[in-house]
């Protein structure tokens, strides 16, 4: 999996930073990709980069303000003429389907697509064989969420040395016992697949959270993640602001990250206000808390691993 920072500033877009929008990249285990929020010129962004539309399989909003949706019409309409023909799923909060239904109606829009809209609350979205995501409910001025993605663990490796040893030589008829629990040889012989098969490789899990004041106690919900993505529009010393605006500093986010036990802290949604060497600055305040921390810019790359 790789995270594809496609907006880290927060508001209004700036000379260096587009308003929010996130790729999730699930190219080696699905074929798709997944976007978090969808700013204004989020496909301009998209123009940058080799992701593409007819590739996007869901997209989660995190919440309705203005800078976290206004780039979802022309995303849905232009993925039609980019051959897109796949299904997409939108999830996000109450009155997201009347948003997409309203803005595609009076521009005289029709997808070449099925798409679909689930306005979601608290708790499990969906679950299929490889993913599940779970909605937590956030502290902001309109109803916030941010999205807990669990991959499943996945099956280990197969153990030539242990098939040798039941006498079957290597071949195509290795991919044929790792795909099925049980597979019939043609001397007859039955090979149990959890019987040569190392342990299995454990699934990733990581959160994007939508705009939010300081949770603390959101620590149990993420605690022991692979990988946090939280916002930090303000620095440490604007935590009046911070709270004033639903939103968290530097500080908070890096403190939450500590008292969850994740492994990696990404910083986005940064304020316009905050440039240059006070960049630099920002990061060091989170990392003086929580060390591995990384304050994510416009086409940022992280692979998961």
């Amino acid at each position: 999996m790789e995270l594809f920072f496609l907006g880290t500033g927060s508001g209004v877009p700036s000379k260096d930073r587009n308003v929010s929008s996130l790729a999730l990249r699930l190219l080696e285990k699905r074929g798709t990709t997944w976007v978090f929020d969808c700013g204004e010129a989020t496909q301009h962004q998209i123009l940058n980069t080799n992701i593409r539309p007819r590739r996007i399989e869901k997209i989660f909003i995190t919440h309705l303000h203005g800078d976290h949706i206004y780039g979802l019409p022309g995303l849905l309409s232009s993925r039609s003429f980019q051959g897109g023909e796949t299904p997409v799923t939108v999830y996000g909060p109450s009155g997201l389907k009347s948003f997409i239904e309203i803005s595609l109606h009076v521009s005289g829009t029709r997808l070449k697509y099925p798409l679909f809209v689930e306005e979601v609350e608290e708790g499990l979205l969906f679950e299929d064989d490889s993913f599940k995501v779970e909605a937590v409910k956030l502290q902001h001025g309109l109803e916030s969420f941010g999205y807990i993605i669990h991959e499943k663990d996945k099956l280990g490796e197969l153990l030539p040395e242990r098939l040798k040893e039941l006498g079957v030589n290597p071949g195509p008829v290795y991919q044929t016992i790792k795909q099925q629990e049980t597979t019939r040889l043609d001397d007859g012989q039955i090979i149990h697949r959890k019987d040569v098969l190392g342990p299995p490789k454990k699934g990733k899990r990581l959160a994007i959270l939508g705009d939010t004041r300081y949770l603390p106690e959101l620590k149990e919900k993420l605690s022991g993640l692979d990988v946090l993505v939280h916002e930090a529009t303000f620095a440490s010393d604007e935590e009046a602001m911070a709270y004033d605006y639903y939103h968290s500093t530097v500080k908070q986010a890096a403190t939450l990250a500590a008292q969850s036990g994740v492994k990696e802290l990404i910083l986005t949604h940064l304020s316009s206000r905050y440039h240059g060497e006070l960049i630099k600055e920002l990061e060091q305040e989170a990392q003086d808390i929580f060390p591995n921390t990384t304050l994510a810019f416009d086409f940022y790359q992280h692979k998961i691993t």
